[in-house]
């Protein structure tokens, strides 16, 4: 089932730990406005969705849509084309239905040395990120081969998102 845009801003809104009247006061309507919104009765004013997108840490688009345009869609870069492996960093994100978030943004040379030495990178992701099945070495050897973007991007049943991207 696809979220619907009152969805979206509970999610986001309890994610940032902000209750209803708290973001309700930082944008200067009524806790019941932030209601109806959540429960989907009406909708934001649209002049208050970049305000709104601004205090849960997200574009109006990806408010909109929920989809986070940020990340580049996977792409194989022509051999002429491709950034220096040494330039390229590595991104986790992790977000949990328990409400947590994990960013973690490392350079790929880094990576390459904690699987070199036989070092666990699942750790990083929280224990979310240990839950699911990864093969390091052969995301590093798509890199590797120029292929870069949004690697892995998982929603779990219960609402746990894991996304890998290279950029």
């Amino acid at each position: 089932m696809e979220k619907t845009l009152g969805m979206r801003i509970a999610d986001l809104r309890r994610a940032k730990g902000m209750k209803q009247d708290e973001l309700a006061e930082k944008l200067g309507v009524s806790p019941q406005a932030v209601s109806k919104w959540e429960n989907d009765v009406s909708c934001p004013d649209i002049m208050l969705l970049p305000k709104l997108a601004k205090e849960l840490d997200v574009t109006v688009d990806e408010l909109l849509t929920g989809k986070d345009e940020s990340a580049p869609a996977v792409q194989l870069v022509p051999e002429e084309k491709r950034k220096s492996f040494d330039e390229l960093m590595l991104r986790i994100k992790v977000d949990s239905s328990d409400n947590d978030r994990v960013r973690v943004n490392l350079p790929l040379p880094l990576i390459k040395v904690f699987l070199d030495a036989g070092m666990s990178i699942e750790g990083m992701g929280g224990d979310k990120l240990k839950n699911v099945n990864i093969d390091w070495n052969q995301i590093m050897m798509l890199i590797e081969n120029g292929v870069v973007g949004k690697l892995v991007e998982i929603e779990s049943s219960d609402g746990d998102r894991v996304e890998i991207v290279v950029e």
